[in-house]
Formats: C-alpha cells, structure tokens, sequence
C-alpha cells in the first residue's frame, strides 16, 4: 500500500469519529439543554405571574398564601398569623394547581376503579 493510500484512510476514520461527535453534541442539546432551558423560561414566567393571595409552596416546602410582595421577595403567611419573608427564586410552584392535580388523579382513579 502506498503512503497516500494509508493517509487517505486514516483521514476517512477521523473524518466519521468528528461526525459521530457532532451527532453527539446535537442530541446532548435537543435532549437535555433544550428542555432545561424551556423549563427556567416557565418557572420564571410564573413566578413574574404571581399575585397577593396565591397559594404558593417554597423549595424548603413551605406552604402559605402571599399577603405582601416586594420587588425581589415575598412575605408569606403560613398560617396562625406567621408571616415569612422570602426570595422570589425560592417559590417552587403553586398550591392551588398542585391541589387541583391531585384532586384530579384521585378523580381518575377512582373512576377506573368503577
């Protein structure tokens, strides 16, 4: 075999392992960047959302209802007339809804269960 013929070969196999990367790196986005990012842009859109009397829990898992809100925090009341002052970024997600689902599943299965 001549000299160009094994560079030309061994050309073709970095070639096919640079491609194999790219093909990694692409599904690395669509399957964990992407939703990543689509799921901050969400959080973020509903903490901007939030209103006084919102049944909210905290990522501590605090549940409580709004009762004052500042630029960057919340004050929450969590019941006995104890209210608590917290950061917007420590808003998990909303109670009602987290209730609603629930009511929901319990609906559907019982339901099935007929």
């Amino acid at each position: 075999m001549t000299t160009a013929a094994i560079l030309l070969q061994a050309g073709g196999g970095g070639m096919s392992s640079l491609i194999m990367m790219g093909l990694i790196v692409v599904v690395f986005y669509f399957f964990m960047i992407r939703p990543q990012m689509k799921k901050q842009k969400e959080h973020k859109k509903y903490i901007e959302d939030l209103k006084l009397n919102d049944k909210v829990v905290t990522t501590a898992g605090i549940h409580g209802r709004i009762v004052e809100m500042g630029e960057n925090t919340f004050i929450i009341d969590v019941g006995g007339g104890t209210r608590i002052k917290f950061d917007k970024s420590a808003i998990s997600l909303d109670a009602s809804k987290l209730a609603n689902t629930t009511k929901q599943a319990s609906v559907s299965n019982s339901d099935e269960k007929k």
